[in-house]
């Protein structure tokens, strides 16, 4: 499964990115806003174990975000089990050097209209750190609705934040 536009290409993770992957994922500007089972620093034992475990999916729910022939970033959807089994949660992340060029937008507008498609989801949601406001901003950007502010409901690198949710219903 391949999702084009214009910048990108939304592609299945492949050894071939090992380098690259490590490249921009080893950042703690990075790390800083994303999950905590997202390793900071991030190695090349990592990568090949999140190529192995992304590269393998049936159907594909993790791409590598493709930009000027390299994996600079990843998207993703998890998708949402029993009574929540027709809503997903979708994460991304860019490399630092990739950061204002508008490529986060395009690739969650891709992912959300994969993620519509072909799981039939009825809903796809987000959050975002409150100390991020450009995520909240590719959010907005790829249409997603601010939905609720869930006050101190996250802990990130021993600070207890807010986290901004958003929403895109079908």
């Amino acid at each position: 499964m391949v999702l084009k536009s214009e910048k990108l290409i939304l592609r299945r993770w492949t050894t071939a990115d090992r380098d690259s992957l490590v490249r921009y994922a080893n950042n703690p500007h990075v790390a800083r806003n994303m999950r905590d089972r997202f390793p900071h620093p991030y190695t090349s034992k990592d990568a090949d174990e999140w190529i192995a475990l992304a590269g393998s999916q049936d159907p594909l729910t993790n791409f590598a975000i493709e930009v000027e022939g390299q994996a600079v970033g990843g998207a993703g959807l998890m998708l949402g089990t029993d009574v929540a089994r027709l809503s997903a949660e979708i994460g991304y992340w860019l490399g630092e050097p990739f950061w204002g060029r508008g490529l986060a937008p395009e690739a969650v507008k891709l992912l959300t209209d994969y993620g519509f498609a072909q799981f039939k989801l009825v809903r796809i949601f987000a959050g975002a750190f409150a100390w991020n406001p450009a995520s909240a901003r590719v959010l907005e950007k790829a249409g997603y609705t601010f939905e609720s502010r869930s006050r101190k409901s996250v802990v990130k690198d021993g600070h207890i934040l807010d986290q901004l949710n958003y929403v895109m219903i079908r």
